[in-house]
């Protein structure tokens, strides 16, 4: 009973302990993830210098929620309507996502005059063994990339994992998302002819590479962000 006796007290006093410092670190795990997310949405947009203040850094963003349905700013959801999913048609989810959001925070970057001079935006893309999660930043114009890179992901090292890689990520810098006539042109592939909508296909990771290249068509057409990239375009926000 003495025995019994003991190890259950220890199994309480540990428990108390993990639990005391589980609630104590929250508000710091919290933190952690707020910082380490304005770090990426810097660095995709190539504001972020290493070693500088991320949350100084981050002033010059502007995030705004939009309704992805109608392409218009729209006031910070409720936590429900945060939740809210939409279907995307099976003729559309050239990615594989099933669902997204219809409420999605996105970056701006304005200058004095409130003009919008680079836009930062979520995407997301189902590679090999993952979804994969990232930015894109777009120049004023809403069609030239500024910068492109995923946070997280669970690709192979050495093969999809070169995702990461930041000679391919700088493939992307002032690569045309469209082409003429507004429809999502940019291609993934292995036979690169220098075409200004092209970036070269990973080695060895043809599953992850086309998903990184229909992910973004998705995301650049009209179920996407597309009618918020065309009213910028058009000077309407």
């Amino acid at each position: 009973m003495k025995t019994i006796l003991v190890a259950f007290l220890l199994c309480l006093f540990c428990s108390a302990i993990v639990s005391t410092t589980a609630v104590t670190l929250r508000p710091l795990q919290v933190y952690n993830v707020d910082v380490d997310m304005k770090k990426n949405v810097l660095q995709a947009a190539g504001l972020y210098s290493e070693g500088s203040d991320v949350l100084e850094s981050f002033k010059v963003i502007t995030p705004v929620y939009i309704d992805m349905d109608s392409g218009e700013i729209v006031e910070e959801p409720s936590k429900d309507d945060k939740k809210l999913q939409v279907v995307i048609p099976k003729a559309l989810d050239l990615g594989g996502l099933s669902e997204r959001s219809r409420f999605v925070e996105v970056y701006l970057k304005k200058d004095s005059s409130g003009s919008i001079t680079n836009i930062i935006l979520p995407i997301s893309s189902k590679g090999l063994w993952s979804t994969m999660l990232g930015f894109v930043a777009l120049e004023k114009d809403a069609t030239t990339v500024k910068g492109f890179s995923y946070y997280k992901h669970g690709e192979t090292p050495g093969l999809g994992g070169e995702v990461d890689n930041p000679n391919w990520k700088a493939q992307w810098v002032g690569k045309k998302l469209y082409d003429e006539s507004g429809v999502p042109k940019i291609s993934v592939t292995k036979n690169n002819t220098g075409s200004v909508h092209e970036v070269d296909a990973l080695s060895g990771a043809t599953i992850t590479g086309n998903g990184v290249e229909t992910s973004m068509k998705y995301w650049l057409g009209e179920h996407g962000y597309g009618k918020f990239l065309s009213k910028v375009k058009e000077g309407v926000l």
